[in-house]
């Protein structure tokens, strides 16, 4: 039974499993708050895979006074050896009578194990709390534990007329300063920056987080680069520092020994008629603990993704400014000739980036 103050208290958790919005990944984003006569006797939120879960961080400050406290924890606790020993059993054990829950944990090897152990001893459990916020906020596990791959997220900067670049290839810089440096945050909080060949031949990027506040703190994601034919020079900035995955289905043993000497790893995968079988590639990144994927591409992988209905969310800048019909476009969706072939989607958020405006929208999946 939920009672007022429990959203209060919930929120507060939240806040706290926010802290952890650049660290955490594989594992998900959870915060915990102990309250105990309606006084905080501790909190903790989950910094990274291996060490101390939210819960055990949160009984650890409150120590003795746990015992006849109230948790508010954003994900069920697990109940389960994995790198670390079951939360459910601490909270247990440090004598917890009531446990409040954002939402079930998605992960098999949890899914309700947890509250099943919590209920057995006769602790009580109430969950669903705030479950969209917190649901929201570990968007990427979520779909990593259900769908089998990562939350894809395509970043696009254009003209108000829907460009990306001039005809000739020429695209810096369409947005301003203040955008660019906005997308820094986003790669930030990916688990993994994914691009085309044609981006890394036309642009050589470095594809990396540099420049904001967290950088210190955050490990850089994963660079992906898609490259059927295996067209990247060794040269090419992308491989600098590691780090670097390339999908590929051509499988000459030359270069792929020079490119592993610069430090990437690469995955020969299947073609599905032209192009790289793109739904192998992301049940391949969740299967390696890829929560959430920024695509940084051009319009044919842009194109591509969204056609093959494996895009989820559009982070769309748009400058003030045209560049005309002869410019490159979003994505090469081909001729549709059925207004139900559109991709539709949900607005998310709008808001001003500097001189830009940054729109976030959803894909609608049938």
């Amino acid at each position: 039974m939920l009672i007022a103050v429990d959203s209060q208290w919930m929120a507060r958790a939240l806040q706290l499993a926010e802290l952890g919005f650049y660290t955490t990944s594989p594992n998900p984003r959870v915060g915990c708050v102990l309250v105990k006569n309606k006084k905080n006797i501790g909190e903790g939120w989950h910094v990274r895979a291996g060490e101390p879960h939210a819960e055990v961080l949160a009984l650890r400050a409150a120590g003795d006074k746990a015992r006849g406290a109230t948790a508010y924890v954003t994900l069920e606790p697990c109940g389960h050896y994995g790198r670390t020993p079951p939360c459910a059993d601490a909270l247990i054990a440090a004598g917890v009578t009531r446990v409040v829950i954002a939402m079930q944990d998605p992960n098999p090897l949890v899914a309700g194990r947890g509250i099943a152990k919590l209920k057995s001893a006769g602790i009580a459990v109430a969950c669903g709390l705030m479950e969209a916020t917190a649901r929201e906020l570990n968007i990427g596990f979520v779909s990593r534990m259900t769908r089998g791959t990562p939350w894809v997220r395509s970043k696009i900067a254009a003209s108000l007329d829907g460009r990306t670049a001039l005809a000739n290839g020429q695209s810096k810089w369409i947005t301003g300063e203040a955008a660019r440096q906005d997308v820094q945050q986003w790669r930030a909080r990916s688990c993994a920056l994914m691009t085309g060949i044609g981006t890394v031949l036309a642009d050589d990027p470095q594809l990396n987080v540099r420049g904001v506040d967290v950088a210190a703190a955050v490990r850089q994601p994963l660079r992906v680069v898609l490259d059927s034919e295996l067209r990247i020079s060794p040269d090419a900035k992308i491989l600098q520092g590691g780090n670097v995955l390339i999908y590929t289905a051509f499988a000459d043993a030359e270069k792929q020994s020079a490119l592993r000497g610069r430090g990437a790893e690469l995955s020969v995968v299947q073609r599905a008629e032209d192009e790289l079988d793109l739904t192998t590639v992301l049940r391949d990144l969740a299967q390696r603990g890829i929560n959430e994927v920024l695509v940084e591409a051009g319009k044919t992988l842009n194109g591509a993704l969204l056609k093959a209905g494996l895009v989820d969310e559009l982070v769309l800048y748009l400058a003030p400014q045209l560049l005309g019909d002869a410019a490159r476009g979003l994505a090469n969706l081909g001729e549709l000739t059925q207004l139900d072939q559109r991709v539709a989607l949900t607005w998310q958020e709008v808001r001003h980036v500097g001189t830009d405006i940054r729109i976030t929208a959803k894909v609608k999946h049938v």
